[in-house]
């Protein structure tokens, strides 16, 4: 933590390149494969990009085959730390569709090279690991994106119009929920995996980056690296972001003063729970925000209070949330999915006095890249999205642990469970890895 706020305090510099209104970006894409190759083929089709180099650690795979068809005299590398070697200079920005748990070393490492970074989600594994990639955002005044892709969507500009007008005022309960199935749970009592033998095309010891080494399996890659508490974050990780981005932007909640495992069904020492109700409490706000929780659920079988004020013919979405404030109640999906006030005669009534958003608007992909160039800000920087992952990676230690505790806002701390607060930071890097968490 110290080290973060050490860098925060340090000169700036600027990025690599410049460029100019017309310049395409030189962009590196790093995963390449299921999401990352979707975020990759996402940035080209802006047109505002040139790929100029394709990284992924299992290169040659079924995974990265259609993105290597797509750009066959692109160089190719399975190890982002030689492709900076070589074409640092190349390259403007990056995009870096990895397991959670290898984003902070491939950010670090592009940021103090100067170049431009578009993450997906969540930002990071640990909640230092954010607190460091903020300060260097802020170090080296980048142009810095995190892939919630519907914080450029409806829902932002309508939530955004709606807190201003008034519309959504004096929150004091939210519902979030994300009740569809995850890989982990047809394993049943399964808490470890056999090792097997690493596929031809697969660069293990890279994949396994800043984590202690674990033999191969397929219970970890293709995919399966979201069920582990060591590699990937869960459903949080996954749909958090897409949920309560905008509750959390624009509420300004900033970080939890208690986090709380309320139910847990299937608790293991290493999977996530088969499903998860956590309570996050936040306290009064400056600008008259009053106190409010957040109560997440996750599982096929574990769903929100259906709300009274929802007419019996409609049903709830298996991704979404119910905003509750002390006037009006509002029912919302994911990403970029409107809001509907409930009962929709409420909705009706106040039509004529709901702001309309209108225009065309960038979204989430040409936001980052008309950033690089400096002709918009990224709507999900950094220094918005690194506390809103923060948020649900205090939730994952209470999922990880099955407990409650105490945050401080202030000092950053966890400061009545000593093995909560240690996982805040979580285990040492690999040997050879630590240089990254030294900004």
């Amino acid at each position: 933590m110290q080290s973060a706020a050490a860098a925060s305090a340090l000169y700036s510099i600027l990025p690599s390149t410049v460029l100019g209104a017309n310049e395409k970006v030189n962009l590196a894409c790093i995963g390449i494969g299921n999401q990352g190759g979707i975020i990759a083929r996402a940035l080209h089709a802006t047109g505002l990009a040139n790929i100029v180099a394709l990284c992924d650690v299992d290169l040659g795979s079924k995974h990265t085959a259609k993105l290597e068809e797509m750009f066959p005299s692109v160089p190719k590398f399975k190890d982002f730390e030689k492709m900076f070697d070589k074409m640092s200079g190349k390259i403007d920005a990056v995009s870096v569709g990895t397991p959670d748990h290898s984003h902070f070393p491939i950010c670090m490492r592009a940021m103090t090279e100067g170049k431009h970074v578009y993450v997906e989600k969540p930002l990071a594994h640990t909640f230092q690991e954010v607190e460091l990639m903020m300060a260097a955002e802020k170090k080296y005044r980048l142009a810095c994106q995190m892939g919630n892709q519907g914080h450029s969507g409806g829902n932002f500009f309508q939530f955004k119009s709606w807190t201003e007008a008034g519309i959504i005022k004096d929150v004091t309960h939210v519902d979030a929920f994300m009740n569809r199935p995850r890989r982990w749970h047809p394993w049943g009592d399964l808490d470890s995996f056999e090792s097997q033998p690493v596929p031809e095309t697969l660069d293990w010891d890279k994949w396994l980056a800043t984590a202690n080494y674990r033999p191969y399996s397929d219970k970890l890659h293709p995919g399966n690296w979201r069920s582990w508490y060591e590699f990937g974050d869960g459903a949080f990780g996954d749909w958090g972001p897409h949920i309560l981005d905008t509750i959390h932007r624009f509420l300004d909640l900033g970080l939890p003063e208690k986090v709380e495992a309320v139910k847990l069904a299937g608790h293991k020492e290493n999977i996530f729970p088969l499903s998860s109700t956590i309570k996050f409490d936040f306290p009064e706000r400056g600008k008259g925000l009053p106190a409010m929780d957040i109560t997440w659920y996750d599982g096929i079988d574990n769903f929100p209070p259906r709300p009274k004020q929802l007419e019996e013919k409609r049903r709830l979405e298996t991704c979404g949330k119910i905003v509750y404030s002390k006037d009006l109640t509002f029912k919302g999906g994911t990403h970029g999915d409107t809001l509907r006030i409930i009962p929709e005669a409420k909705m009706k009534e106040m039509r004529k006095d709901l702001p309309r958003v209108t225009g065309r608007h960038s979204n989430h992909h040409e936001n980052f890249l008309m950033a690089v160039k400096g002709m918009e800000k990224t709507r999900s920087p950094f220094s918005v999205a690194g506390p809103l992952t923060q948020v649900f990676l205090l939730g994952v230690i209470a999922q990880r642990l099955n407990t409650k505790f105490t945050f401080d806002r202030k000092t950053k701390q966890i400061t009545d469970n000593k093995t909560a607060n240690q996982l805040l930071i979580g285990p040492p890097p690999r040997k050879g890895w630590d240089q990254y968490y030294k900004l």
